[in-house]
């Protein structure tokens, strides 16, 4: 299985940090986020990694470079327009081939590190052709939420809804298990909200043609580093290590 850790994002909550910086090389503890993710993967045995630049790409790649410091082997594809995450996780269609794949955000920090396995594990066992990491959550606008069924089945997803419209409390989390079958889903996407192409709405695609699509819950600590806060939340936590 290949790794994705989408990294193109500009970090407009972050600023004025990220007006020097990507998002994905603020600090958490000592190191920076990006390579917490890239350490989870490699502790599952992913060792070949795509990641998606964009916004202040040369600093991802001079922190992160061939990737022979962390052990694993780095692979950089660039995204000229920043139109949404699924078009960030399609540009990755040509290094990634016809196997299984792991899509983690790469400003998302995670605690422990294991947790990837179970994820995998699931989406192995029941044949999925995707399956979403999920948890509660308070704040639906910040998320794309899921609407379960039956057997961890996702019978809706919607992108950063209301609290009124909201189908339940899981939130997608940032992690994600495909098959290529997602691919030819993104093609068929078109512009949602704030006219991006959104990952939610391909794999809303996934599911009304039927599809295999799952949802599995992370246990442990998730944090989303997309707003000073929430950096800060992360560093106290991490000291706490």
């Amino acid at each position: 299985m290949k790794g994705l850790i989408p990294a193109a994002g500009k970090g407009t909550r972050l600023e004025p940090i990220t007006l020097a910086i990507p998002k994905e090389l603020l600090m958490v503890g000592d190191k920076a986020v990006i390579e917490h993710v890239i350490e989870a993967m490699k502790i599952v045995g992913i060792d070949e990694i795509a990641i998606v630049v964009g916004w202040r790409k040369h600093a991802i790649l001079d922190y992160l470079g061939s990737g022979e410091r962390i052990g694993v082997r780095l692979t950089y594809v660039v995204q000229d327009r920043r139109s949404g995450l699924a078009r960030a996780v399609a540009s990755g269609e040509h290094v990634i081939g016809n196997g299984s794949f792991l899509v983690v955000l790469g400003d998302n920090f995670f605690y422990p590190k294991t947790f990837l396995r179970d994820i995998i594990d699931f989406h192995n066992k029941v044949g999925a052709d995707a399956t979403i990491g999920v948890a509660e959550v308070d704040d639906p606008t910040r998320h794309g939420m899921i609407k379960p069924g039956e057997n961890n089945r996702i019978v809706d997803i919607i992108e950063k809804p209301s609290n009124e419209e909201t189908p339940s409390n899981l939130g997608c989390m940032g992690v994600y298990v495909f098959e290529p079958i997602i691919f030819d889903a993104i093609k068929r996407t078109k512009p949602g909200l704030n006219n991006e192409y959104q990952l939610t709405d391909s794999i809303k695609i996934l599911i009304e043609d039927g599809c295999k699509v799952f949802y599995r819950k992370i246990e442990g600590k998730h944090i989303d580093v997309g707003t000073i806060e929430d950096f800060k939340k992360a560093n106290r936590f991490f000291s706490t290590l």
